[in-house]
């Protein structure tokens, strides 16, 4: 069944669009001009995070600071959840509390009022959390209709089922969910297209507080954060819904748990066409992988042989955020991954035939990251083009690597770059004055916060504030977002595989999903940018449970609620 949104926020923003280009007369081929706004002061989304930085240089200190983008109250308008650190000593033992009871160290969850402005509804919503944050992953585990929430922790990670009333309970140990050690970035995932999310988890080292070794130099200002090969690798977790509300730990048998690694970033994609959604891992300096889905319930690391593994010169690299979407439009998902200073972000080209191509080098993407490190990631088209482009949060790990390496910065500009020909160019100077500003940035969670079809960024930083860029422009060019909704497939529609035909043929790709970037979830929805094309053909998905839509002649410049077509339903 094909349905437009019967809320009136699609029909009022449709309106509005359509009059923006009309006075504007945006109805040729010039190039749209985008810009970034900085509007954390008038929007309220005030967040200010705390890593408890000590002199002892614990590593989780300068790996935290998720964001996910969600909404929680089911009125059609994205919220923000920003997750945060605990309080630290100095002399810290694996056997003392990780304490989160100040307010300055709780989660936050701000309510989106509809208006340009966001309401802390924290305490209300019973989100303080508890022990040291990391990230967050979001989901409607439960196919009940509202956005659950999990949030991963040096320790144990915590899973809130949202009560449909503003309010979340935790249900972690009633979910048989148990997800220790040090967890990095999440996702939830239909592995096994039974329509229930199922949930994957990565895990970052053997770490503890008594394992926290010296490093770096003596003397003031010469003690660094440890870099990892000090420490062992970690296998990550998968966990299985049960359709009960229950999940059961399937690491092992899986054969997740076969493959260690550093983990900090995941992301899925059906890289080869079969049908079952896959798992790639950006790993700290250390081997990356690629999680193959058997469809029986197995995977198979392949990231060697696929030639996802190393640089094409074999070497390992800092793998951080990451992103798994057909930056192309060829029909198959690529890979890029964050590094850090003087390597180079990593961009593998998917061949289409279970291989990839190492394209950093000739894309350009090399030359315009060798300086930077990165975290949060997205591959979206900012400008509505129809070209897909790269927004990237950057920051050195080393909070003093300007002592070690002077010509290094601890401190970042973010990047935009726009992709045309292949190769990536920075548009960074052009589009707006945030891509001046120098944060400490960590997780970037990205969606239409004002639903007025152009993809917004929130910027968390570590023990720094978060960031509300609004994309001011995006707009101008024409647009058209898909919300889905499973019946058969699970019910956010994870896993989706989307086909849009323009008027003109061209064709575009998109897997429906939340995750991406780092430690943090992005809006669900998918949205398509148009350029000039006024029409569209068609928007093709292949829904997860295993059935196929045909959307045919959408309006343009708004939402579609699309929900699941059951052929044999009464």
């Amino acid at each position: 069944m094909f349905l437009l949104s019967s809320q009136p926020r699609t029909m009022i923003v449709s309106s509005l669009v359509a009059l923006t280009f009309v006075s504007a007369g945006i109805m040729s081929h010039e190039a749209v001009v985008v810009r970034y706004t900085d509007v954390t002061g008038p929007s309220g989304l005030h967040f200010q995070h705390h890593n408890s930085a000590t002199p002892s240089k614990f590593l989780i200190e300068t790996m935290t600071g998720g964001v996910a983008v969600l909404d929680y109250d089911g009125d059609g308008w994205l919220d923000v959840f920003f997750v945060n650190g605990a309080k630290l000593k100095e002399n810290q033992t694996d056997g003392d509390p990780l304490d989160k009871s100040a307010p300055e160290f709780w989660n936050r969850l701000f309510r989106n009022n509809r208006d340009g402005t966001f309401t802390d509804v924290t305490e209300k919503a019973g989100l303080q959390g508890k022990g040291y944050g990391m990230g967050a992953a979001v989901g409607d585990y439960d196919n009940d209709g509202d956005p659950d929430l999990f949030v991963t922790n040096y320790g144990r990670s915590v899973l809130y089922r949202n009560n449909g009333d503003g309010t979340f309970s935790d249900v972690t140990s009633q979910a048989k969910l148990m997800a220790d050690g040090w967890a990095t970035s999440a996702g939830f995932v239909d592995y096994d297209n039974d329509g229930n999310l199922d949930l994957f988890v990565c895990r970052y080292l053997e770490w503890g507080f008594a394992s926290n070794i010296y490093c770096g130099n003596k003397g003031p200002n010469g003690r660094s954060y440890c870099h990892p090969d000090n420490f062992k690798p970690i296998s990550n977790l998968l966990f299985r819904n049960n359709g009960d509300g229950t999940f059961a730990d399937v690491t092992r048998t899986s054969k997740i748990g076969e493959s260690a690694g550093k983990g900090l970033g995941v992301a899925f994609a059906d890289f080869n066409g079969d049908g079952y959604l896959d798992i790639s891992v950006a790993n700290d300096s250390y081997q990356q992988l690629l999680f193959k889905n058997a469809g029986n319930g197995t995977f198979k690391e392949m990231a060697v042989i696929a030639g996802t593994g190393y640089t094409e010169d074999g070497k390992t690299f800092a793998g951080m955020g990451t992103d798994f979407a057909d930056i192309d439009d060829d029909g198959f998902p690529d890979i890029v991954t964050t590094a850090l200073s003087n390597e180079a972000y990593a961009y593998f080209h998917n061949n289409g035939d279970e291989s990839f191509t190492y394209a950093t080098l000739s894309s350009s993407l090399g030359e315009i990251t060798r300086l930077f490190s990165g975290w949060g990631i997205r591959i979206f088209d900012f400008d509505n083009d129809g070209e897909k482009d790269l927004f990237l949060a950057n920051s050195h790990v080393m909070d003093n690597i300007e002592v070690t390496q002077p010509h290094l910065r601890y401190m970042q500009k973010p990047l935009l770059l726009k992709r045309s020909g292949g190769k990536f160019q920075d548009v960074s100077a052009v589009s707006g004055a945030v891509f001046q500003q120098v944060w400490a940035s960590r997780g970037a969670a990205f969606g239409d916060m004002d639903n007025d079809g152009d993809i917004d960024i929130i910027v968390c930083n570590c023990n720094g504030p978060a960031y509300f860029i609004r994309n001011d422009g995006g707009n101008r060019n024409h647009w058209i977002g898909l919300e889905l909704r499973g019946r058969k497939s699970n019910r956010d529609g994870i896993g989706a595989r989307l086909k849009l035909t323009g008027e003109s043929g061209k064709v575009q790709y998109a897997q429906a999903g939340a995750t991406a970037s780092y430690l943090s979830t992005v809006d669900r929805r998918v949205l398509f940018g148009l350029g000039s094309e006024t029409k569209v053909k068609t928007i093709e998905i292949s829904w997860p449970g295993g059935g196929k839509q045909v959307v045919q002649n959408p309006k343009v410049d708004q939402y579609l609620k699309v929900e699941e077509e059951l052929k044999n339903a009464n």
